[in-house]
């Protein structure tokens, strides 16, 4: 079951722009995460909620996307997501922020994994313009936004692959716009004792 969720799991950059995601469901997401770990337990991670169009369209110039197909502008128009979620640190609990960075990957996931279990997927996003975005959110003095995961009903095709001889693991798109991500194999991962 978790591997199925795993795998359903994509960076999404499309979305069916007919179904909306609710306050809600996002507050599910983000009570999934304030359940896992937090490195020493402080707990200085926040959430800023975005659902209601006018706000994410607002949001969505602010983000960048699929930096790695610089000639394909993602989301395509229509296609955008329905909701963002971003992930903050308050730097007023900590200032110690590579500290936090492995608690922002694992809410990250875990907001995601159960989004997928939601029939919705979402996209990390960690490029975007930080000041504008948090003078548009108007974010409390000392919180930082450090990721953005936009939500929705995925739209587009995803299809994983064995990485090539060549070597190369950059994603890529084909002539109908499917969207390949090329995975390298168990055995190159697992690294054993001589």
């Amino acid at each position: 079951m978790l591997k199925e969720l795993v795998l359903k799991n994509r960076s999404y950059r499309g979305f069916d722009p007919s179904v909306r995601l609710t306050r809600e469901e996002l507050l599910e997401l983000v009570d999934l995460a304030r359940y896992t770990a937090s490195s020493v337990n402080e707990q200085p991670l926040r959430y800023y909620i975005a659902w209601e169009k006018e706000e994410v369209e607002q949001i969505l110039p602010l983000t960048m996307w699929a930096k790695a197909l610089k000639e394909m502008k993602l989301p395509h128009p229509g296609k955008e997501p329905a909701a963002f979620i971003i992930i903050c640190q308050d730097m007023n609990i900590s200032s110690n922020t590579t500290r936090f960075q492995r608690d922002v990957g694992v809410v990250a996931q875990t907001m995601l994994l159960g989004a997928v279990e939601k029939g919705f997927g979402g996209c990390m996003i960690g490029s975007f313009h930080k000041p504008q975005l948090k003078e548009l959110l108007n974010l409390p003095e000392g919180v930082e936004p450090n990721l953005i995961v936009a939500l929705g009903k995925p739209a587009e095709k995803v299809v994983l692959t064995d990485v090539g001889e060549d070597g190369s693991t950059k994603y890529y798109r084909d002539a109908e716009d499917t969207h390949y991500v090329p995975k390298r194999c168990l055995k190159e991962l697992v690294l054993e004792a001589k």
